[in-house]
Order: C-alpha cells, then sequence, then structure tokens
C-alpha cells in the first residue's frame, strides 16, 4: 500500500510588507538583496513585529479548508543552519500546547475521497539560492536575501494519497482554492511549493524536496514509489531520509537523514507574545469571504442553466470567473459563459497574455449582447476577440473598422442568396424533398458574406425563395 502525504507552502499576496518587518512583500520588484533590514536578516537587537493581516489571511485559508481555528496562536522558533536562513532558525508554528497554530485539523474533497489537513501554520519564508555555472564543477551558489521573512503558509495533510494523480488533482483544487479567496497567487513563480513524503507497505517515509511544479511533483511521487518498491522486493531496508528531485535526470537523489521535530529544538519565540484571535474578528472574516467554487458552480448551473461541465471549468478559474460576474445579466449569462469558455481561455491561456490584454468585463458584456442580436456573427466574433485583445477598441469600433457587422438587411442579403440558388440546383431539388439539408445552403451564403450573413434571417429567406 502506498501512502502520500504533502507539505504545501503558499505565499501570501495582498500583503504591503513581509511576516515580522516592514520589508515589503512583494521582493520580487526589487534587485538581488535589495528588500532587506535588520529584523529579516536577524541582526542583533533587532525585534520582529506580526503583520496582523498576514494572520487574517491565513486564518481564512484555515476556514476555507475547514480547519478548526484556535482561540489564540504561537509562535517558535525552528533552529537549523541552511545558507538562506540568515538568522539560523525559522519563526514558524507548532502544536505544543494544544492547538496553538493558525488551523487544526480539516479535511478537502477531491471527488468522493476527503484528504484529512493536519494543520495549518503561518511562517516566514527563507531566502532564495541562485545556482550558477554551467556544470557541478565550475558552479558556484549565492543567496538572495529579498525574499526572507515573506509572509508563508504551510500546509500539512494526513498520508491520505494513494497514486501521483491523487497528488495532483488535491494540488489543483488546492490552488483554486486560494487563487478564489484572493489570498495568494499559485500562478506566480514559486508562490506554491510543495514536499511529498511517501511509504510504501506501512515503511519508513521518505521526504521529497526540490520540486519544482505540480507536474514535477507527480513524476518525483511515481519514481519514489517505483525506487522503493524495487527495494523492497529485494529485502532492502528502505531508509528514512530527505531526497532531492533532479529534475535533468528525473530521479531523487540522497541528501540527508530525515530529522525528526527534536532535531529542530523548537521553543517559543520570546520576542512574539502569545496572539488572542477574537471570535467577533472570525466571525467578520467569515461574513467577507468570497462566495467559494462550488457555490458558484451550483449558481451557474441552476440559475442560468449554463452545462455543468462548462460552470465546473468556469467557476474554477478567478480571473474567468469575475470576468463573467462583471459581464453578465440574466439574458446574456449563457453567450458570456460560452464566449469565455470556447474562444477567451485559448487565447488568454497564460498569466503574461492575460495582463498584456486590454480585454475588460464590458468588452464581454457587448460581444455577447451583439451575437445575441444578430449584430455580428459568431465567426466575426472571433476577429473582433483577436482586434479587442491586442488594441482595447471598443467592440462596435472595431466591428466598423474591420467590416465585420452582420449582413441583415434583407434586400442586400437577397441578393447573395439569389445568386447562391442559382448556383446550387441540386442542392435546391435535394433541399426541396429534404428540408433539413438547407444547412448546406446557408453555408454557401455564409461563405458569400464572408460569415457576415445573419444565419437566423438567412434561413428564413432561403426557406420562402425555395418553398420549403
Amino acid at each position: 500500500m502506498t501512502m502520500i502525504g504533502l507539505e504545501i507552502h503558499c505565499q501570501l499576496t495582498n500583503l504591503n510588507s513581509k511576516l515580522f518587518c516592514s520589508c515589503k512583500a512583494n521582493y520580487r520588484e526589487f534587485e538581488i538583496n535589495e528588500n532587506i533590514c535588520p529584523v529579516c536578516m536577524g541582526l542583533p537587537g533587532s525585534l520582529p513585529r506580526l503583520n496582523q493581516e498576514a494572520v487574517k489571511k491565513a486564518t481564512i485559508i484555515a476556514m476555507a479548508l475547514n480547519c478548526t481555528t484556535p482561540e489564540k496562536i504561537a509562535f517558535f522558533r525552528k533552529n537549523y543552519f541552511y545558507p538562506d536562513s540568515p538568522k539560523n532558525f525559522q519563526i514558524t508554528q507548532l502544536n505544543i500546547y494544544g492547538d496553538t497554530s493558525v488551523g487544526g485539523t480539516g479535511s478537502v474533497m477531491v471527488g468522493d475521497k476527503k484528504i484529512r489537513i493536519t494543520r495549518i501554520q503561518l511562517e516566514e519564508d527563507p531566502g532564495r539560492l541562485i545556482y550558477e555555472g554551467s556544470s557541478s564543477k565550475n558552479q558556484i551558489t549565492l543567496v538572495d536575501y529579498n525574499r526572507a521573512g515573506t509572509p508563508l503558509v504551510e500546509i500539512v495533510t494526513e498520508p491520505d494519497f494513494e497514486t501521483p494523480k491523487e497528488v495532483r488533482d488535491f494540488l489543483n483544487i488546492l490552488s483554486d482554492i486560494l487563487a478564489n479567496l484572493g489570498v495568494a497567487d499559485p500562478s506566480l513563480e514559486g508562490a506554491m511549493r510543495a514536499d511529498a513524503n511517501v511509504s510504501i507497505e506501512g515503511g519508513k517515509k521518505v521526504e521529497i524536496k526540490n520540486i519544482g511544479s505540480f507536474h514535477d511533483l507527480e513524476k518525483a511521487a511515481h519514481f519514489e514509489i517505483t525506487r522503493q518498491e524495487s527495494l523492497h522486493s529485494r529485502d532492502i531496508e528502505i531508509i528514512q531520509e530527505t531526497r532531492h528531485w533532479d529534475d535533468k535526470r528525473k530521479i531523487t537523489i540522497s541528501s540527508r537523514s530525515k530529522e525528526e521535530e527534536l532535531d529542530y529544538r523548537y521553543f517559543l519565540e520570546g520576542d512574539i507574545p502569545w496572539v488572542k484571535i477574537d471570535p467577533e474578528i472570525q466571525k467578520k472574516l467569515q461574513t467577507e469571504m468570497p462566495e467559494s467554487i462550488s457555490s458558484k458552480k451550483q449558481r451557474y448551473v441552476s440559475k442560468y442553466n449554463i452545462p455543468a461541465q462548462v460552470s465546473d471549468v468556469l467557476s474554477s478559474d478567478k480571473y474567468y470567473s469575475d470576468l463573467f460576474e462583471e459581464a453578465h445579466t440574466e439574458s446574456n449569462a449563457k453567450e458570456v459563459a460560452n464566449i469565455i469558455t470556447t474562444e477567451l481561455m485559448g487565447l488568454v491561456d497564460t498569466r503574461e497574455k492575460r495582463e498584456a490584454s486590454k480585454f475588460t468585463s464590458t468588452h464581454l458584456r457587448d460581444l455577447a449582447d451583439a451575437i445575441q442580436s444578430g449584430k455580428v456573427s459568431r465567426n466575426s466574433s472571433k476577429n473582433a476577440l483577436h482586434e479587442i485583445l491586442k488594441s482595447g477598441k471598443d467592440l462596435f469600433t472595431v466591428i466598423s473598422e474591420l467590416d465585420l457587422g452582420n449582413v441583415s438587411d434583407e434586400s442586400e442579403l437577397s441578393g447573395f442568396i439569389t445568386q447562391v440558388i442559382s448556383e446550387e440546383p441540386q442542392a435546391v431539388e435535394q433541399t426541396k424533398s429534404n428540408p433539413q439539408t438547407i444547412n448546406y445552403l446557408v453555408g454557401k451564403v455564409m461563405q458569400k458574406t464572408k460569415g457576415k450573413a445573419d444565419p437566423v434571417l438567412t434561413l428564413d429567406m432561403l426557406k420562402k425563395q425555395i418553398g420549403v
């Protein structure tokens, strides 16, 4: 039997400062080692000061993952030496005196399976190692401390995963939940990282670190399961250790013996007092939480009759669901959802494309209304969408400049229809005996008008002229 547990580290976003000092939380906008101060570097005499907003955001995550929330929380020093830890200890949380982390036991459903959450703790992120050099012989390791002290939430699960695919599915669901809450942005590089603890047949667990993506985590878990099964089949002892994922060779490599909790010599952080979590604040945070993904999906299906599969895709991504919420009305909701899921998702499928796009909810609403009113055909709307993404011009300017408007004037359309009827006598005769084949003639009219003919009006006029 395979057992996999996860330790997920997720940076909190939309905060002005780091967890214990006034340095900017958004370290990515600074040059190397520019965003540091005596507190986050752990210089003698410096004192930490807790970021209250970070505590609130971590509490929101705990609530969203159905975790218990304590009456008061405490912080501890986790002592270890590593180059990216400037203080030689990390300020984190530990449930030594009962539940004193921001989140206790909870759960997340992955399909029909419940994945148990052990705890959620708030801690500071270490710095970042930078490797210079093309080979192991001339490679050097540099340290950028800009990230040190950034607010980080660690989500620890029970070893409830039996396959790497379950791990990947859970991480996808979790990243959607965090993004929907607006407390984290998993799409940012390094903003969401996960380590896996893998064991088979009830044996000792092996921790896998240095994993860059969910895809790599799935691969690393596959490899580690295979490695352990091979050792087990040959009666070779599986050692409890920490292994690193080698992305180039796609294997795990032994790094060090796995530390026990005692090895870190935890003790209470004397410079940060216990923090009481006011029940009234918790209630306020609960009411301010955004609508859950599952609730959105149900609402889209029941209220707007949007197909379940489309609703699932639409509700899972905050960027698209926000666009939908801002653009839709009672009458155009299905059309708005259709444009997003069939066209827009393929055009702005990366963070960079979204940021470069000049597309707004107003563009989306106008486009949906224009399609429904027959002012523009679905085919022409695709061209309009491409142009709006590039230029940001309003829809009606784009329709005019690119001549994308529907041919909906009966006198103008009549000439195209007469031409098609004269050119397609066999299709006309076939339509008289089998009216369903009239769609072929509608298609021909669309070709003549370069996709701009009003399809409903075209169909009606063809029926009248042919007499079906």
